[in-house]
C-alpha cells in the first residue's frame, strides 16, 4: 500500500483521538469511582462479594458491540418516560456501556487484594488501637495497591479497545476510521485507526505500568513521575476539545454503514456549509438507531430509504406504489415524531437478489419465482441487516425460499464472497455501481414483495421549519438519478483510481450542477 494515503489518514487522527481519550478516561474513572467502594464492601461480607462479581462478569459475557447498542434505546425509552432531556445517543450510552466493561478487572483484583492480605498485619493494626477507617488507609491501602493498579492497567487497556465500537452508537473514537475505512475498503482508515488505538492502550498501559512498579517498590519519584506524564499525556491528547466553537449552529449529519451514505453525508454537509452551518459527521450508525436519532434531535439531518422507514418504522407490510407510499411517510414521520421529509433525491436504492451472470444464465435463474427452485443447492449472502428486517419476512412469506445457508456480511465483503464463490446469491443494493463492474444481474420480483426504496431526505424536529435550513438542502431534491449515484458510489467501492467518500461526493456535486 502506498505510504501517502496512510499518511493522508493520520491527520484525521488527532480531533477523533481527542474524543476517544474523553470517553474512555470518563468510563475509566467512573469504574474506579464505583469498584473501590464496592471492593472494599465485597471484601468484608460473601454476599455482596458473590452478587457483585457475578454482575461484572455477567457484563463481560455480553459482546460489547451488543452492550452499547442496547443502551441506546433504553435511554429512549426512559427519555420518554421522564419527557425528553436524556440524550440516548452518542457519548452517554457509550460511558454507561464502557463503565461496565471496566468494572470487572479493577473489582476482581481489590477483593483479592484485601482479601489476600496476612491476618497478622491486621491483627496487629487493631492491637495498636487502629480505628476501620485508620486501617484501611495506613495499612490496607497500601499493600493492595499494587494488586489493584494491575486491575486498572487490565481495565485501560479493555476500555481503550471496546471505546472504538462507540461510532455505531453516534460517538465519535478512532472507531470512525476503522468502520468508514472497512465499508470503504480504504486500508489506510482502518491501518490509521488501529495504529492510534493501540499506541494509545500502549502508552497508557506503560503508564500505569509505571505507577504500578512505583508503588510495589514504594518509590514515590517513581509512581509520581508515571502520574504525572499521565495526566499531562491525557491532557495533550484531548487540545482538540479546547477549542471555542464559533458562533454558528452546528448541524450533526447522520449516515449509515455503507459508502453511499458517506457520500451523501458529505454532500449534504457541503450543502449546509455553504449555507453558513458549521457541520458535523455521525456516520456508521444503523437502520435500528439512526431515525430514532434524528427524531430524538441527536442527528439533525441523514437520506434514509422510503422501504426501509415503510417496513421498520411503521410496521407496514403491504407494498404500495411510491405515489402512495411517500404522502403516507411524510404524514406519518411529521404527525408521530415531528420528522421532516424534505423530498426525494431522484433515485433508488432498493434491495434485489443478485447473481453472477453466468450462473443466472446456466442455472435459468431470471427472477425469484425461478431462484424458488434452486435455492437449496445455493448459499445466500446478505448484509449485516437483511436476515433480521421485515423484507425478507416478506419475501419468504411471497417465495418459499430455502436456502441450503444465509451468511451475513459487511457490503464490502459480501460482494467479495460472491466473486470467490462461497456464495452464490446476494442481497444486492440497485444503486451499487459494483452491480454492473462485476457483471451481476439482478431478480426481478414479480410478486412485489420487496417496497420501493427512494431516498429521502428526513431533518429532525428542531430544523422542521426552518426555511433557512430547507433552502440550503432543496437543490439536492430529485437531482440525482440512479446511474450517476451508481458511478459516485463505484468511485469508493472498487473503482481503481479509488477515492475517498470526500473526493466522490465532490464528484457528485459537480454531476448534478451544484
Amino acid at each position: 500500500m502506498n505510504g501517502a494515503p496512510f499518511f493522508d489518514a493520520l491527520h484525521r487522527v488527532p480531533p477523533l483521538l481527542a474524543q476517544h481519550v474523553l470517553l474512555a478516561g470518563c468510563a475509566l474513572l467512573l469504574g474506579i469511582a464505583i469498584s473501590l467502594p464496592l471492593a472494599i464492601w465485597s471484601s468484608r461480607s460473601d454476599p455482596v462479594s458473590r452478587v457483585a462479581l457475578g454482575f461484572a462478569s455477567l457484563v463481560q459475557t455480553i459482546p460489547s458491540l451488543a452492550l452499547l447498542a442496547l443502551f441506546y434505546p433504553l435511554l429512549l425509552w426512559l427519555s420518554g418516560i421522564v419527557g425528553g432531556g436524556i440524550p440516548a445517543l452518542g457519548f452517554l450510552p457509550s460511558l454507561i456501556a464502557l463503565t461496565l466493561y471496566a468494572l470487572l478487572p479493577i473489582l476482581r483484583n481489590g477483593v483479592a487484594g484485601l482479601r489476600g492480605i496476612d491476618p497478622a498485619i491486621l491483627q496487629a493494626a487493631d492491637a495498636v488501637g487502629m480505628t476501620a477507617a485508620q486501617k484501611l488507609r495506613l495499612v490496607e491501602a497500601p499493600l493492595v495497591a499494587p494488586v489493584l493498579i494491575a486491575g486498572i492497567r487490565t481495565a485501560a487497556v479493555w476500555t481503550i479497545g471496546a471505546a472504538t465500537l462507540s461510532t455505531t452508537v453516534g460517538q465519535p473514537s478512532l472507531g470512525d476510521l476503522i468502520f468508514a475505512g472497512l465499508q470503504t475498503q480504504n486500508w489506510a482508515l482502518v491501518l490509521a485507526g488501529c495504529v492510534a488505538a493501540a499506541a494509545l492502550a500502549l502508552a497508557v498501559d506503560a503508564l500505569i505500568g509505571l505507577i504500578e512498579r512505583g508503588l510495589s517498590v514504594r518509590r514515590r519519584g517513581l509512581w509520581a513521575t508515571g502520574l504525572t506524564l499521565l495526566v499531562a499525556g491525557l491532557a495533550i491528547a484531548t487540545t482538540p476539545l479546547w477549542a471555542h466553537g464559533s458562533d454558528r449552529r452546528t448541524v450533526v449529519v447522520g449516515a449509515k454503514n455503507f459508502a453511499e451514505q458517506y457520500i451523501l453525508a458529505r454532500v449534504i454537509g457541503d450543502q449546509l456549509e455553504r449555507a453558513g452551518y458549521d457541520v458535523e459527521y455521525r456516520d456508521g450508525l444503523g437502520s435500528a438507531v439512526i431515525f430514532g436519532a434524528v427524531a430524538g434531535g441527536d442527528v439533525d439531518v441523514y437520506v434514509d430509504y422510503a422501504g426501509t422507514i415503510w417496513t421498520n418504522e411503521m410496521k407496514r407490510q403491504d407494498v404500495p406504489a411510491p405515489a402512495r407510499m411517500l404522502p403516507a411517510i411524510r404524514d406519518w414521520a411529521a404527525r408521530t415524531h415531528d420528522v421532516g421529509l424534505l423530498g426525494t433525491l431522484g433515485f433508488e436504492n432498493a434491495y434485489a437478489f443478485a447473481m453472477k451472470e453466468d450462473a443466472a444464465q446456466r442455472l435459468g435463474i431470471a427472477s425469484l419465482t425461478d431462484l424458488v427452485s434452486r435455492a437449496p443447492q445455493l448459499a445466500l449472502g446478505s448484509d449485516l441487516e437483511f436476515l433480521e428486517r421485515p423484507e425478507w419476512a416478506a419475501v419468504k412469506a411471497s417465495y418459499p425460499l430455502r436456502f441450503a445457508s444465509a451468511t451475513p456480511f459487511s457490503p464490502t465483503f459480501m460482494y467479495r464472497a460472491l466473486e470467490s464463490g462461497r456464495i452464490d446469491v446476494i442481497t444486492a443494493f440497485s444503486s451499487d455501481g459494483r452491480i454492473a463492474a462485476d457483471r451481476l444481474v439482478t431478480l426481478t420480483d414479480p410478486r412485489h414483495a420487496i417496497p420501493g426504496y427512494d431516498a429521502i431526505l428526513l431533518v429532525a424536529p428542531k430544523w422542521r421549519d426552518n426555511s433557512r435550513f430547507a433552502a440550503a438542502l432543496k437543490p439536492l431534491v430529485g437531482k440525482i438519478d440512479v446511474a450517476t449515484m451508481r458511478r459516485a458510489n463505484y468511485m469508493v467501492d472498487r473503482d481503481a483510481d479509488k477515492r475517498s467518500p470526500e473526493n466522490a461526493a465532490k464528484w457528485l456535486e459537480k454531476a448534478i450542477g451544484l
